[in-house]
């Protein structure tokens, strides 16, 4: 489907509102819009965590698309079970609970799965997760310490014992008969059939571990492994990481004193970071071949892949991630060759879908934005170039699959960055353009079997509906994977709308569905404003808690600016050197261009809101701009560019000693004297991604300042807030604070 118009009503207008742009008359601005805010929307906003709990998740399709399974929750329930849905019958069963297997007793779950789990941002219990063997016929569950596999076709669950420490990252070999994982810093494998377990690394210790992605591998790159199987399940590549001399950072829990505080290895820009070498062992154990490669000019391990008819193949960056080199590596020697280079002067984005090689091993599918843009290639075994299989007006999201049999690819994309849609392409040397299968305005994504004659198809649709569709290999439907989460009371109306010309932004604007076209409103900017973060997309449901809140009598907007994704490289990468100036900058020059449009707008009275980048754009917002911010909220804000870390940090502002001004601009700090603008600061007291300190040190220098904030702890909290009764009562402090300080002229 083709872009959607510049301006577009994913709903119709409540009655009597002014089409938009329409210049009404407007009455007195004294007069208060009157508030239809649900008070019973939080509660049930927070209990079925966003109206997801309930829908089924974590979907894979068996190999020759018999069956999907799926973990499904109750609609307020975060307790997980596993079903399956037979394509033949079209009948649903459940396939394991954990009350089945664990039988009463509570599950547990050690400090380094629970910051795994942070990674991923999972909030599930039960359940939580899963793994397919390759034929279908056995299900690993992780489970407390323990280690299940059960058999599809009987449903007999048998346990896999170990005399070791909480298993992390189990998976099943290739070939089924084996089940791998990490225990104290060590890899083990199992055979699932006579239940002996192995142990094949064996110097872990209090700096070194074998097996596990490291903080920014899981937190940055998103890379969750750490060891990768041999196709023919003889070997296994393991990652070795020693965090030797690197900074510790501590989280004390200040609500429990006697507990001593958590160490973690952090590191934080121009400092140290993990040393990371790739190693290969075979099954029966013996010397370890450590693949070779400049790891002193390419310190970052990306990227690895051990695929059929394949190289053991790894992809390496250097510091500034302006660099990345793809390597064929010999698994007996550890000697590699290069397949290709990518360079870019600004940095390099990493696609963890790729390479993605042939199962014939004719080749591989690589991602590239070297043209200006992400564009999918087919490249030969030696990494020559075959074929560009997307056109450069194609906006690339992702690979959803790749039918070895019909040589044919299935992406995400298309032409409206506000859009997800599903795409066919032949994977010849002399490609036609992408073929479209998707009609519905919105967001969608699909999961596909091996043999692709099945596939999931899940539509978040651009006026609120959530299906997942099972259908064959035609687009046929075959049903519906039910989902028994609660419906929201009401539906966001959101509109989506283009502003300004150089550059332009897409934003969109939600007003209150009592809208009176006759009144001024306030206005709250619901902000992320940057890298990998688009808050403007064709998706009504998303934009609940924004439609609560424009219910109380306000305007909500969001703007997505330069430094987000989907607009191309030059788009993207402007934000080079400042992380603050040209994303507040557009933030500014598209509310301004809104209320020019939108005469309802009264950008006098405007507040903004965001958490974490979003945190530390409205942080920055009202202390470099007073003048058109009245009040902020600030969640989880980076303080200081110097105290985040290293992957992440250099890969924008480069390295602090070569960049000395720009990290003093893109510092909070610099700016918190000029404070003149209410501002509450909320921050997790246990967040290993956004410290606290961060907060403590914002507040600190306003406080020596002599300037007025709040500041809000949220107890043992990390970055994300996954407790129902802890979501309600902060969107009910953040709403009381804005209107506070917005709803008076």
């Amino acid at each position: 489907m083709g872009r959607l118009a510049v301006s577009i009503l994913v709903c119709a207008l409540a009655a009597g509102c002014a089409a938009p742009g329409r210049r009404a008359s407007h009455r007195d601005v004294h007069d208060r819009p009157a508030s239809i805010a649900d008070p019973a929307f939080l509660e049930q906003y927070a209990a079925t965590r966003r109206f997801s709990l309930g829908r089924p998740d974590s979907i894979k399709v068996v190999r020759d698309g018999s069956a999907v399974l799926f973990l499904r929750s109750g609609p307020r329930s975060f307790i997980q079970d596993l079903y399956e849905y037979d394509t033949r019958t079209r009948q649903e069963r459940v396939l394991l609970t954990a009350e089945r297997i664990l039988q009463g007793v509570s599950e547990e779950l050690t400090a380094e799965e629970l910051a795994r789990r942070e990674r991923r941002r999972m909030t599930a219990r039960g359940i939580a997760a899963y793994e397919l063997s390759e034929d279908g016929t056995k299900i690993l569950v992780p489970l407390s310490d323990r280690l299940f596999v059960i058999d599809r076709r009987d449903g007999a669950v048998k346990e896999l014992h170990s005399n070791g420490g909480f298993p992390i990252d189990p998976r099943f070999s290739p070939d089924g008969r084996f089940v791998s994982c990490v225990r104290d810093g060590e890899l083990y494998v199992t055979d699932v059939g006579t239940g002996t377990e192995r142990r094949l690394t064996f110097d872990a210790g209090a700096t070194v571990t074998n097996g596990l992605a490291e903080f920014v591998a899981q937190e940055e790159m998103g890379r969750f492994a750490g060891y990768w199987w041999s196709p023919d399940s003889d070997m296994i590549a393991f990652q070795r990481t020693d965090t030797a001399g690197m900074e510790t950072m501590y989280i004390m829990d200040a609500m429990h004193p006697e507990r001593p505080a958590s160490a973690w290895p952090y590191p934080r820009p121009g400092n140290k970071n993990a040393e990371v070498r790739l190693g290969v062992t075979s099954l029966p154990g013996g010397t370890i071949p450590w693949l070779d490669w400049d790891r002193r000019r390419y310190p970052y391990l990306a990227t690895v892949r051990w695929s059929k008819n394949a190289p053991l193949t790894v992809l390496v960056q250097n510091r500034l991630q302006t660099e990345a080199v793809l390597l064929g590596m010999d698994s007996e020697t550890g000697s590699g060759s290069r397949l290709l280079v990518e360079r870019d002067e600004a940095w390099l984005n990493l696609d963890q879908d790729m390479p993605y090689w042939l199962n014939d091993g004719s080749g591989f599918l690589w991602t590239t934005e070297r043209r200006g843009a992400w564009q999918l290639e087919l490249r030969n075994p030696r990494g020559e170039l075959v074929s560009l299989l997307t056109p450069g007006n194609f906006i690339y999201k992702g690979l959803a699959g790749f039918d070895e049999k019909r040589r044919t690819a299935y992406v995400l994309g298309g032409r409206d960055p506000l859009q997800t849609h599903l795409f066919r392409i032949d994977v010849t040397p002399i490609p036609g353009p992408p073929r479209q299968l998707t009609t519905v305005p919105g967001i969608h994504s699909a999961e596909f079997s091996d043999s692709h004659n099945v596939y999931v198809h899940t539509i978040e649709s651009a006026h609120g509906e959530v299906v997942s569709i099972v259908r064959d290999i035609e687009g046929a439907e075959i049903g519906r994977l039910r989902s028994v989460a609660e419906e929201p009371p009401f539906m966001p109306r959101p509109e989506l709308t283009t502003i300004g010309t150089e550059p332009s932004l897409h934003a969109l604007v939600i007003r209150p569905r009592n809208f009176d076209a006759r009144l001024k409103y306030p206005v709250i900017v619901s902000v992320y404003g940057g890298p990998h973060g688009q808050t403007v997309m064709a998706s009504a449901r998303r934009y609940l808690l924004q439609q609560w809140m424009a219910d109380h009598g306000f305007i909500v907007v969001s703007i997505d600016g330069r430094g987000t994704p989907a607009r191309g490289r030059e788009w993207e990468r402007a934000i080079k050197g400042n992380l603050i100036e040209l994303p507040l900058g557009d933030q500014v020059a598209g509310l301004s261009a809104l209320g020019e449009r939108y005469s309802e707008m009264d950008l006098t009275r405007v507040g903004i809101y965001g958490w974490s980048f979003g945190g530390y754009v409205s942080a920055m917002a009202v202390m470099q701009r007073p003048d058109v911010y009245r009040a902020a909220v600030a969640g989880a804000p980076v303080c200081d560019w110097r105290d985040y870390d290293t992957h992440y940090t250099e890969r924008y502002m480069g390295m602090p000693d070569q960049n000395v001004g720009g990290y003093e601009r893109a510092s909070v700090l610099t700016h918190a004297p000029g404070l003149g603008r209410p501002m509450l600061i909320i921050h997790g007291t246990a967040d290993d991604n956004v410290y606290f300190s961060h907060s403590l040190k914002i507040s600190n220098a306003l406080f020596r300042a002599g300037r007025h904030h709040e500041l809000l702890a949220l107890g043992d909290f990390t970055h994300m807030v996954a407790d129902p009764a802890v979501t309600r009562r902060l969107y009910e402090r953040i709403m009381s604070f804005l209107s506070r300080h917005l709803s008076q002229p």
